[in-house]
């Protein structure tokens, strides 16, 4: 907010950086979908179970979103609801989170005779790259 309020140019400069970088994500969705390709466990290279517990440790708590969300967003949020609220706030919250990875997860597999056909991946980068050009639209003309 202050640089905005002391330079009221880079807000302009940031939206058409935005732009750009969603019609240049779209484009790429698009190359992406023109060529036919798969998504296959046999593709992946074998991992040890050491290295495998090494990054699940590693995006877990080197991630700087974990801790925005937890304890800025969801804390402040949690907070605001008064000293009773906020316990069933941030309740709701862990339980929200178990029920989303759980079906994270399980729709994971559900989903993988899917994700191996070259089609549903190009169904998928086709509108990717849709939603991009479009959300590059919105952004330059708000």
């Amino acid at each position: 907010g202050a640089v905005v309020e002391a330079h009221p140019t880079a807000i302009k400069a940031l939206k058409w950086f935005g732009a750009a970088y969603l019609i240049w994500f779209g484009i790429n969705a698009l190359r992406s979908a023109r060529r036919a390709s798969s998504l296959s466990p046999a593709d992946a290279p074998p991992v040890c179970r050491r290295t495998a517990v090494l990054t699940v440790l590693g995006l877990t708590f080197l991630n700087p979103h974990v801790y925005l969300d937890t304890v800025v967003m969801i804390g402040s949020l949690a907070n605001s609801r008064g000293p009773e609220g906020r316990w069933w706030f941030y309740a709701g919250s862990v339980a929200a989170s178990i029920l989303w990875f759980a079906a994270l997860g399980y729709g994971a597999r559900a989903l993988t005779p899917l994700v191996r056909k070259a089609r549903t991946w190009q169904v998928i980068d086709t509108v990717v790259g849709v939603m991009m050009f479009g959300f590059a639209g919105m952004l330059v003309t708000t």
